[in-house]
């Protein structure tokens, strides 16, 4: 028997903790009121969910289509953090954002 705590040891080596919906929000917000720190501790939390929302969109497109999953995310990224005000109210808000702004 292991004396880690189970979602210690059901996590995959490298792969980052899973956030509580509330984590996410405050990080939102400090991020909205100006924190630079923010939004890079967010992006490892939520990181797998835009690789996910990503893959979806992708399995719409044309199979020759060049973009890849990781590259739809960094731009999307990319759009997300070259926002001067964000103002996500909370995390279903950021991700409804992420998802647009991978499909433009």
């Amino acid at each position: 028997m292991s004396s880690e705590p189970e979602s210690a040891s059901s996590a995959t080596a490298g792969e980052p903790r899973q956030a509580g919906p509330q984590e996410v929000t405050q990080l939102l917000a400090n991020w909205s009121q100006g924190d630079p720190t923010a939004l890079e501790k967010l992006i490892p939390l939520v990181y797998k969910e835009l690789r996910h929302l990503a893959h979806r969109y992708m399995e719409g497109q044309r199979p020759n289509h060049t973009l890849q999953t990781t590259a739809l995310v960094n731009e999307a990224y990319l759009r997300l953090a070259d926002q001067s005000k964000p103002n996500f109210t909370n995390r279903s808000h950021f991700f409804a954002v992420a998802a647009k702004a991978m499909r433009q």
